[in-house]
């Protein structure tokens, strides 16, 4: 293997006319000046070294050389001055497009309230953005999505004076709707059961095993005291009717099934604040800050309850009154205190109460009743 030896000499030539900086001892400085600071020239300025550079008033402003041309050049093809004193200002823009000075917004003159006021607002002026018919109406309180979906097959809706007969039409939200009285007698015949649900039965579809409590609405068992027990009850009412809330199968009391979709919003939308009363019975001590806490305070599932009112009823009994209604949430709550529950019943919802109505019975809805 042969090795290559290269001959290069390393280069010793001193640096002539170079003076190496030195810094003076401390005790040599003199501290009675100030020091003075190193001025380097710019590369364009190098050629003439001596020379003295022009001082630049305030209110001049120097033309940006070739490369702070090339530097400060927009994407759009426009230059911008270098100076931060300069604002551009363009006539043809809002001024919401426009680029504030430095000292914020609120210096130029910037207002937000005209800022949104001057912006097109596209999603109202936009038909693909307007809510559907079905749902407009469910806003505005007049029923159902479904029941709108039925009144407007069946042509009973109007639109700023237009029949409506297509389903999935999307109207403007200031439009005026008009439903025909066919619809409201259809809807006055629509019926609400209240059923004091017993142990064992489940609130919605039938579940390992257990029935579900629609079962149990049939003429047999209606109450013999209810106020409209000669109006008869019909099997159609069956293809209609859902229950608007749960028990769970360990609970008993006051169920609600209904026809009425806005009863069902009252009651489950997402937005209701109808109050629901429990009284449960439950095992173990439950110290002040227990009770504190189960009347607010605690957390199900990552997400903070709503305040509630939690009081006792008697030495082993507890009053609940909850604004919600979470999967098995009082026996959570509790269960998170160190209580346990043995018995748990709803007394009432709303302004409607369960009042004498035995287990496993119902009763219609009254007229001057409302949740």
């Amino acid at each position: 293997m042969s090795t290559i030896k290269l001959n290069k000499q390393p280069n010793t030539t001193p640096a002539t006319g170079k003076t190496p900086l030195r810094r003076p001892a401390n005790h040599l400085r003199d501290r009675s000046k100030a020091p003075v600071k190193p001025v380097l020239a710019r590369p364009e300025e190098s050629v003439v070294a001596t020379e003295k550079r022009p001082v630049r008033r305030d209110n001049e402003i120097k033309a940006p050389s070739e490369s702070t041309r090339q530097r400060n050049h927009r994407h759009d093809g426009r230059l911008h001055e270098e100076s931060r004193h300069v604002r551009r200002h363009n006539p043809e823009e809002p001024h919401y497009r426009q680029s504030p000075t430095r000292g914020g917004k609120a210096r130029d003159g910037y207002d937000p309230t005209a800022a949104r006021a001057a912006k097109p607002d596209v999603k109202s002026s936009s038909p693909e953005t307007f809510p559907r018919l079905s749902k407009r109406m469910s806003e505005l309180g007049l029923c159902s999505r479904r029941e709108a979906d039925e009144w407007i097959a069946n042509g009973w809706v109007k639109v700023n004076g237009e029949v409506m007969s297509e389903l999935g039409v999307r109207v403007s939200p200031d439009a005026r709707i008009e439903v025909d009285r066919e619809a409201k007698t259809h809807q006055a015949e629509q019926v609400t059961i209240l059923l004091h649900k017993p142990v064992g039965y489940v609130s919605g579809q039938a579940e390992d095993g257990y029935q579900p409590a629609v079962v149990l609405l049939h003429p047999d068992n209606q109450w013999p005291d209810d106020p409209l027990i000669d109006k008869r009850f019909k099997r159609g009412y069956l293809a209609g009717l859902a229950p608007a809330g749960r028990l769970d199968i360990d609970s008993t009391g006051l169920l609600v099934f209904t026809q009425d979709g806005r009863v069902a919003r009252q009651l489950i939308g997402e937005d209701s604040t109808v109050e629901k009363e429990y009284l449960v019975r439950v095992t173990g001590e439950l110290s002040d800050e227990g009770l504190r806490l189960l009347n607010h305070g605690l957390r199900l599932d990552g997400v903070q309850l709503k305040p509630a009112k939690v009081s006792w009823q008697n030495e082993d009994q507890l009053r609940f009154v909850l604004r919600e209604g979470r999967k098995r949430q009082i026996r959570r709550m509790c269960e998170l205190v160190g209580l346990h529950v043995t018995g748990l019943k709803r007394v009432r919802i709303g302004s409607v109460t369960l009042g004498k109505l035995p287990p496993g019975q119902w009763r219609y809805l009254r007229p001057e009743e409302r949740f």
